[in-house]
């Protein structure tokens, strides 16, 4: 499958746009856009208004937190005025600073929302576990100087599998209505000194993600048993939990939707791991109700609460 997709710069486009964004979060606040600090909600709005002449309201797939990356952040707004494939990104990426990309573009219906029509999300956390401090690597890995036994971190990370009250991993802050969220799969691998825990969920609480990588690598350093990180959730007590990991280590890899959006595949980020190969929706999703909702499919009344519960906040 190629990377190298023309863009046509005749034809305009119209009506609802999605974009498929990149960027280092190290200069920001995070996602969302705020009154007084730099977001790359708003530098994106602001590049696209450039395009567009007139301003731009965006509507993400998944908010991150400060200093937070993302290979595959999910965008979609409704342009003002027709422009084409080239005028959307490269217009766009001429507008935007250096630690922002459009990545591609692609018109969906008007029902189509980044957020609304997510069916589950996916982040990569990476620790260098070396004894040197890096250097090329420093913005998007966390250091470990302490040897981590990765084999150990998967084992005791299992216990998070499924649908859980996840109280012990959100931070204090999290407005989330509910703890509740539905892990579909986390695994730990080292490669090399690369040492790399992949999550993937219907959606996360905020700093879950960084929490649960902090106890993990407290497993990793042989500081605690398999059943750590179970016994953390049971407690259900941010205050008695472990530490959380910095958000220079965290990248939001992947949004998942139904294909009959049709958005387009790429490699799953960041380039770091690209030796891995592996392309985005290639897993399948677990059946659940919040999956079967969102394709418009028939659900249960007994577990439609489930499926149209609202993720709150979710930014990690």
């Amino acid at each position: 499958m190629t990377l190298f997709r023309r863009l046509d710069e005749r034809s305009p486009l119209s009506g609802r746009l999605a974009l498929g964004v990149e960027y280092d979060g190290s200069a920001y606040c995070g996602w969302q856009r705020l009154k007084n600090a730099p977001s790359v909600q708003a530098e994106l709005e602001r590049a696209l208004a450039k395009v567009a002449s007139q301003p731009v309201t965006v509507h993400c797939s998944g908010r991150t937190d400060s200093g937070v990356h993302a290979t595959r952040q999910i965008i979609h707004f409704d342009p003002p005025v027709p422009r084409s494939q080239k005028a959307w990104v490269f217009g766009v990426n001429a507008n935007l600073p250096r630690d922002i990309a459009v990545r591609w573009v692609h018109e969906v219906p008007d029902d189509f929302h980044a957020r609304f029509k997510a069916l589950a999300r996916r982040y990569r956390y990476i620790i260098l576990n070396q004894p040197s401090r890096p250097v090329l690597e420093r913005a998007n890995v966390t250091w470990c100087r302490d040897p981590l036994d990765a084999e150990a971190m998967h084992r005791a990370a299992q216990a998070l599998v499924g649908e859980h009250d996840f109280s012990s991993f959100r931070a204090a802050g999290c407005q989330s209505k509910t703890p509740w969220r539905k892990v579909h799969f986390i695994e730990v691998h080292r490669h090399g000194p690369l040492v790399v825990v992949d999550v993937q969920g219907n959606a996360f609480l905020h700093h879950m993600i960084r929490n649960i990588v902090g106890a993990l690598v407290t497993v990793g350093r042989s500081g605690r048993g398999n059943d750590y990180l179970a016994e953390l959730m049971a407690l259900k007590d941010r205050t008695l939990s472990d530490v959380t990991a910095p958000a220079c280590g965290l990248h939001f890899v992947d949004s998942l939707y139904d294909e009959v959006w049709g958005l387009p595949r790429e490699p799953l980020g960041p380039n770091l791991l690209a030796f891995l190969g592996e392309w985005t929706g290639e897993r399948a999703l677990p059946d659940c109700p919040m999956v079967q909702f969102r394709r418009g499919r028939p659900v249960a009344e007994a577990t439609l609460e489930a499926a149209t519960l609202e993720e709150g906040s979710f930014r990690q």
